[in-house]
């Protein structure tokens, strides 16, 4: 299988090679969020399988929710990432519903192709103040008074990143993307896709090159006491090797921070994650992880809402304390960053 490991296998190798010599331990805090790239209309469906996609996740995620909680009693938290191309306010004030139970939040979600950087800024501006006004959803920032979102790309080409061109057209899309609210990309990793970085495991600040493609393809660490040293903040998930699950008996299986009906959430990847969780540098007794998905589909459905997903929170809740000494807690993409923010300020997160 490709990996499209080009892009990333000598980051990784460094990487690990890194962590080797340096015997770093594994943090003791882990802070855990779900990005869900979530599509009810994918595969061109009518309304109504939008809906019924919708309405199984209104009935079994606060099931599956109820059943497992962190170690301050909070519930795993979703970031539904809605498509703007796909905006249906019935489905949009079902999600808030759904969000107003404790159990998630609404992001921005994007597929674009051949766009310009004027209708571009026109479209997720208008899209984040009527999330806002309309479904009272995501948040102002208080002092700019601008709606606040969290944002995917569509297809992984973020800053038209892929080799092709296609699926985006902006080179300074980072640039759009911070004039009209976003608090932090939460893309990657896209590996086997070509669009993929070879900046891995990271959180960090990509700065745009508005003549040039990829510009998230490096940046630099946010750092304990630091501050911003960018145009955008970049929150990446894991990816790495895992031999403990193995294709064909011998070669080693991507992770790629996906759940889903063909990465199902199992216990065996936890390790793996826990050992690559970005960080903040100078506070690596704390990591993030970002996980993502596709949860519309009903091929995913029980990989997501059922048995699987609920034994691996489970193991996270319950065998990382036991086995690794770790803590869970379960925040959503907008926590998250405002934890990375105070450890940036230099503050302490108890």
């Amino acid at each position: 299988m490709k990996y499209a490991a080009e892009k990333w296998l000598a980051s990784y190798l460094a990487h690990s090679l890194k962590r080797r010599i340096k015997t770093t331990p594994p943090p003791k805090l882990l802070c855990v969020a779900i990005a869900d790239h979530f599509e009810p209309y994918w595969g061109k469906a009518d309304q109504a399988t939008a809906l019924s996609r919708l309405a199984a996740w209104e009935e079994k995620w606060p099931r599956l929710c109820a059943q497992v909680a962190d170690s301050r009693g909070r519930p795993p938290q979703r970031d539904f990432f809605y498509p703007l191309e796909e905006y249906d306010p019935k489905i949009l004030d079902r999600l808030a519903g759904l969000c107003s139970k404790g159990l998630g939040a609404v992001e921005v979600h994007l597929h674009h192709d051949n766009d310009s950087s004027a209708q571009l800024e026109d479209r997720l501006g208008a899209y984040a103040e009527l999330l806002v006004q309309k479904h009272n959803l995501l948040r102002r920032d208080p002092l700019t008074g601008r709606p606040a979102y969290g944002f995917i790309h569509g297809n992984w080409a973020l800053d038209n990143s892929r080799p092709d061109g296609r699926w985006c057209g902006v080179n300074d899309e980072l640039l759009v993307l911070k004039r009209t609210g976003c608090y932090a990309d939460f893309t990657m990793p896209s590996a086997p896709d070509s669009c993929q970085t070879s900046t891995i495991n990271s959180i960090y600040y990509a700065t745009d090159d508005p003549q040039r493609p990829k510009s998230h393809d490096k940046g630099t660490p946010v750092r304990s006491g630091g501050g911003p040293t960018g145009d955008l903040l970049m929150v990446q998930g894991v990816l790495a090797l895992n031999w403990k699950l193995l294709k064909r008996g011998f070669f080693p299986s991507l992770e790629c921070s996906d759940l889903g009906a063909h990465y199902p959430p199992r216990p065996e990847r936890v390790p793996v994650w826990l050992r690559h969780a970005p960080t903040v540098k100078g506070a690596e007794h704390i990591g993030f992880l970002k996980l993502h998905s596709h949860g519309a589909p009903e091929r995913h459905h029980q990989a997501l809402m059922g048995n699987p997903m609920l034994r691996l929170l489970r193991y996270m809740t319950g065998g990382l304390r036991s086995e690794w000494g770790c803590e869970v807690r379960f925040v959503n993409c907008w926590e998250m960053v405002q934890m990375i923010h105070a450890l940036e300020r230099g503050e302490e997160i108890g």
